[in-house]
């Protein structure tokens, strides 16, 4: 595809607002634009003549049906499609009203409500997310929407995540004329997500079992090669990946979503794209069509693409980094700190207001991150740890120390990196290094929060993120009103809160317990970190904003315990079936044939000392592949029918059933070790990460 080509197909799937501007009436999109901008409800009229150009747009590049696209707390993405054909007389026309584009009607009892919902109480709307472009896919116009249930509680991630930005907006434009800062009106989160993911042969995801009913596998030895070499890491890309990234490129760019960067990442089989910054609306809705997209194309290339967080034990997970800053209507990035940050009040507050808020919610920024997969990878030595706290980097927190001290910082010019190779010109340094061991580390102008799993929606983690901010900006202008100066305040949030600062090594054994002194919490695991939704401080905090009730936050706690529960059993009954049905049988057929050998040889006088040996070997490990089957089974029946709470549910999950299920791993990791390769039922670790 030549250039001209390429740029002329940019966007061209998406009804964006150059798109809008051409087709419809310069008054109806002054109207629309008037509405969007001062927050009043879209008038019928100016709905209907959009909803018409819509339509005619969305037929002309292919669509027969149109859907409302929304996020349920399933943490995936929802529509139900309808035809544009209506039936009239003995003929058919083309129908899509106002009505239509602005609301939609799918049963709210059918997806997960956490009680807020019963199942005879069905009726839920979906309402049009204007701010987000329609684009069609697969001859249907998708429209992005919210999803509400009849007596207005969220059951998305959108509607809190909008409510979040309305929240931002609101705090940053009363504190930031405080601060010498005219003319804002509006502020947007802007972000920018980093998506890890994993491509394995079809032909082998189609033998396991695992791979398909979970994402992940529940069993496999290791291959004798990893990811040691560090050979992978950037390396050159495989034809039949290069294949697959070249069309999701193409297919991403037609939907106007900028992707700009693609690599192998640190794992076999692992691979990253990374797109520009954009609201965080429209990123948000960007990055699960991604997904959609990614594991579309890579069917086509006799490929799989798993965005579990960790699909292979041994090697690295995914994840997705959520870089994140908050930009004005009139252009400034709040977290730039520019060439002479201690002069930059904007900053200063901003920054402030940040490591106050890291530090108050860290337990809110890690349950936003928490799910049953990644619990596998947090604190793994490959990825972020549990336990939240923020990197600055050496400029800031010289800057830092001044401010709390007292004392005068120098205005450093930006230092000049130097290769020592005398043809290579030097170049100017960042202003910080970077830290992957962070899980939320500055990056310049720019908050990088690196314990997002792959597969998770961004949705939740920046609602978080813009609240606790918008929270802390509110504090701010209340202390400032009641006489005290900006700069004093800015420095009672960075004392008061330093603790959440730490530059050093998050892997380190050390740091756990430091942190532990610092009284930072630790959740390890998903169960532990979702207490905190009933914890008052956090409950009052999205009242106070208005982007949750306390109804809404409840049914989040049981939506996210049950998701949980829900993952586990899959996953145990899964691991209960391949080893009863697939691993069992086949290595006792293996048993069978060293002990047929080994008898043989004694028939012929040969000594086999060795091979009756393997025979007790194996045998051993399969009466203990035998006996954890059994608890395995009896774990799952207890905490499938048990009677509690969900909490305590949860944890018979998480301390009976996958404890057991990883003891029965172990088992049959060396089973795998010990049987021949032709007996074993399912692809290996070798075939799964370099069969491509």
């Amino acid at each position: 595809m030549d250039m001209n080509k390429l740029l002329e197909n940019y966007g061209c799937l998406t009804f964006s607002d150059d798109v809008m501007r051409e087709r419809i009436p310069n008054s109806t999109y002054k109207a629309f634009h008037k509405a969007l901008d001062q927050g009043e409800p879209l008038a019928k009229e100016t709905a209907t003549v959009i909803a018409n150009a819509m339509k005619i747009w969305a037929v002309e590049n292919g669509a027969t049906h149109f859907t409302h696209w929304f996020m349920p707390m399933t943490g995936l993405t929802a529509e139900k499609h309808d035809a544009f054909l209506e039936p009239d007389g003995n003929k058919a026309i083309l129908e899509f009203s106002g009505k239509t584009l602005r609301k939609g009607e799918p049963d709210a009892s059918s997806f997960p409500s956490g009680g807020l919902r019963a199942t005879f109480e069905a009726r839920g709307y979906t309402a049009w997310d204007c701010t987000s472009p329609a684009f069609v896919k697969d001859g249907s116009l998708y429209i992005p929407t919210l999803f509400c249930s009849y007596t207005g509680e969220a059951l998305d991630k959108k509607t809190p995540l909008l409510k979040s930005v309305d929240a931002l907006t609101k705090a940053s434009c009363r504190l930031l004329p405080m601060l010498g800062m005219e003319g804002v009106t509006h502020v947007d989160a802007s972000v920018g997500s980093e998506q890890e993911y994993f491509l394995v042969a079809d032909e082998f995801y189609q033998k396991r079992m695992d791979l398909k009913l979970t994402g992940r596998t529940l069993f496999g030895a290791m291959a004798p090669k990893g990811q040691e070499l560090e050979d992978h890491y950037f390396g050159s890309l495989k034809r039949k990946v290069a294949a697959f990234m070249k069309e999701l490129d193409h297919e991403l760019w037609k939907y106007g979503i900028p992707s700009k960067t693609k690599h192998n990442e640190v794992a076999p089989a692992q691979h990253e794209v990374a797109c520009v910054y954009r609201n965080v609306n429209i990123t948000t809705d960007n990055n699960h069509l991604l997904m959609l997209l990614m594991q579309d194309i890579a069917k086509k290339h006799g490929l799989r693409c798993l965005l579990h967080e960790k699909p292979f034990a041994g090697v690295n997970g995914s994840g997705k980094h959520d870089n994140w800053s908050v930009v004005t209507n009139t252009g400034v990035n709040l977290f730039n700190p520019g060439p002479h940050p201690i002069e930059n009040l904007p900053f200063l507050a901003a920054l402030a207001c940040t490591i106050k808020a890291v530090d108050e919610f860290a337990d809110l920024l890690r349950m936003s991150t928490a799910t049953a997969g990644n619990d596998h990878r947090l604190g793994a030595n490959e990825a972020p740890p549990a336990i939240i706290s923020m990197f600055l980097g050496e400029d800031l927190d010289k800057l830092i120390h001044a401010i709390i001290e007292g004392e005068e910082l120098e205005n450093n010019d930006k230092a000049r990196f130097q290769t020592g190779v005398s043809v290579v010109p030097d170049f100017s340094k960042d202003n910080t290094d970077r830290n992957r061991t962070s899980p939320f580390a500055f990056t310049g102008n720019k908050f990088e929060f690196r314990a997002v799993g792959s597969s998770q929606s961004i949705a939740g983690p920046n609602t978080v993120l813009n609240s606790i901010l918008a929270y802390e900006m509110e504090e701010m202008a209340d202390l400032i009103e009641q006489g005290q100066e900006p700069m004093e305040v800015i420095k009672t949030f960075l004392s008061q809160h330093q603790r959440i600062i730490f530059n050093g090594d998050g892997y380190s054994r050390e740091w756990e317990e430091e942190a532990k002194r610092r009284g930072l919490p630790n959740r390890k695991n998903t169960v532990d970190a979702m207490e905190c939704l009933k914890d008052e401080k956090n409950i009052q905090m999205f009242k106070r904003l208005g982007i949750y009730s306390e109804i809404e936050l409840q049914a989040r706690y049981e939506i996210l315990l049950e998701n949980y529960n829900k993952t586990i059993q899959v996953e145990a009954l899964t691991a209960l079936k391949m080893a009863r049905n697939e691993i069992y049988p086949a290595a006792l057929s293996y048993l069978n044939q060293l002990t047929q050998t080994s008898l043989h040889m004694k028939e012929l006088n040969i000594g086999c000392d060795y091979v009756i040996d393997d025979v007790k070997n194996l045998s051993s490990l399969l009466s203990q592949m035998k006996n954890q089957m059994m608890i395995l089974e009896k774990h799952i029946e207890r905490a499938q029918h048990v009677q509690d709470d969900i909490f305590e549910i949860a944890k018979i999950w998480r301390d009976d059933v996958l404890t057991t299920m990883n003891t029965l791993r172990e088992i049959v990791d060396s089973i795998e070790n010990s049987v021949d390769e032709k007996y074993w039922p399912m692809p290996t670790y070798m075939d799964l990460l370099f069969g491509i």
